[in-house]
């Protein structure tokens, strides 16, 4: 049996200074992890630490502040290769995040390898960044999405996946876990599924990094997306894993320094894996500060994390499931610790407003799903997602506050 490290939750709280602060004269309680977790001091030393020490551009400059600033950006590649478990650091290519990376293999892969009658296959749990790009790229070349549905418990239907796939299948894109309802895919068996139809499959583990150990090699996945700004790290970066030859078989789709070899008028001779996907003056500090985030989560450990978060996740439903009303959306059997519910008779937007009231952080709205909420026959929910250094008493006090706060609203 392995041995899940026991948490320090005191000394992981002193750790994120942001949640030192009162809102609207209560503690903060910070239940908007999904949307985007708080960084710890590492991550925001290694900010200052890059700017007052380091700073140059990268890969060019032969003085030593540039060796400095190229050798902390190329040992984060590093990092994230093993990380997610790549076979070599070429297969990790940095963006803006998860969208960018999506955006990316949209354009240099799929424009380049679908022609008309064409088939995608998307996720009715996806979300919009997982969707439009597609879209973008169907519309032009006259590619047919197709859809795999959900069940009402907020689980794919893998039966209808398997005959949605077929020889038009060219590209399989979905969540590892969904964002709304927190529900964590059987992404291995889907992958398989998609190779025995020799199709492509990029999977979007922006909401899975956090929480699960990613391995690319084990999954088999052709392309995988994170995002820094997910698990502790900078906004604005993100990595696209690709197969070394899915990513030499690409052409970049972005213009500029850094992917090229020579340029010429008469022609230019792109750069070698990973730069010929990095163009121009890269994201180099927050690059070098999710180095830090990598290692903040690798030292406290996934299976310790994930013990943690299910927790809360089974402490927030046994209390939220004594309340009159609440209707919880997204009961999967394997699910992270998030939670999308309604409340009857009452709008998420006023319960997130009067929740903020007493400091506590949750999401309200439609969270970038709008097609998962026209399934599920709703306009938005309320959604509280947890993280490492969320406690239980935090859980107790939201689930008090919503009973106060329901309370009010039925005089």
């Amino acid at each position: 049996m392995t041995h899940v490290a026991t948490i320090d939750l005191t000394a992981i709280r002193k750790d994120f200074p942001i949640l030192n602060q009162e809102v609207n004269g209560h503690p903060l309680v910070y239940f908007d992890n999904a949307a985007s977790s708080q960084k710890p001091k590492a991550v925001i030393q290694a900010l200052v630490d890059y700017y007052s020490n380091d700073h140059a551009n990268i890969h060019r400059g032969l003085h030593t502040l540039a060796e400095r600033a190229t050798s902390g950006y190329e040992n984060v590649r590093r990092q994230a290769q093993t990380f997610i478990n790549a076979s070599e650091p070429e297969e990790i290519i940095f963006t803006r995040g998860t969208t960018e990376s999506i955006n990316l293999v949209a354009q240099a892969y799929g424009r380049k390898v679908l022609k008309e009658g064409d088939e995608i296959i998307l996720s009715e749990m996806e979300h919009h960044s997982n969707i439009v790009p597609w879209q973008m790229v169907a519309d032009e070349k006259g590619v047919i999405i197709k859809v795999i549905p959900v069940s009402d418990s907020g689980e794919l239907i893998l039966e209808e996946y398997e005959t949605l796939l077929s020889e038009k299948t060219k590209i399989v894109a979905l969540n590892y876990i969904s964002n709304s309802l927190g529900t964590i895919n059987p992404v291995r068996e889907i992958i398989e599924m998609a190779h025995q139809a020799d199709a492509k499959i990029l999977i979007d583990a922006a909401q899975a990094a956090p929480h699960l150990k990613i391995d690319v090699q084990a999954l088999d996945a052709d392309f995988l997306a994170l995002s820094s700004h997910k698990m502790y790290g900078p906004t604005g970066v993100g990595v696209l894993y690709g197969k070394r030859e899915l990513l030499e078989f690409m052409d970049p789709y972005q213009g500029g320094g850094e992917m090229i070899k020579d340029v010429h008028f008469s022609g230019t001779t792109y750069n070698d894996i990973p730069y010929k996907f990095e163009a121009g003056t890269p994201n180099i500090a927050d690059v070098v500060a999710f180095g830090s985030a990598i290692k903040f989560v690798e030292e406290i450990g996934h299976e310790t994390i994930q013990t943690h978060e299910n927790e809360l996740l089974e402490r927030a439903m046994e209390g939220l499931s004594r309340i009159e009303g609440f209707n919880p959306v997204g009961i999967a059997s394997n699910k992270a610790s998030v939670i999308s519910f309604t409340i009857e008779g009452i709008h998420s937007y006023d319960l997130g407003m009067w929740l903020d009231a007493r400091g506590i952080a949750v999401r309200t709205g439609h969270h970038c799903t709008q097609p998962l909420m026209d399934r599920m026959g709703l306009e938005g929910t309320i959604r509280a997602s947890f993280a490492v250094y969320n406690t239980l008493e935090e859980v107790d006090y939201f689930v008090d506050s919503l009973c106060k706060i329901i309370k009010k609203f039925a005089k």
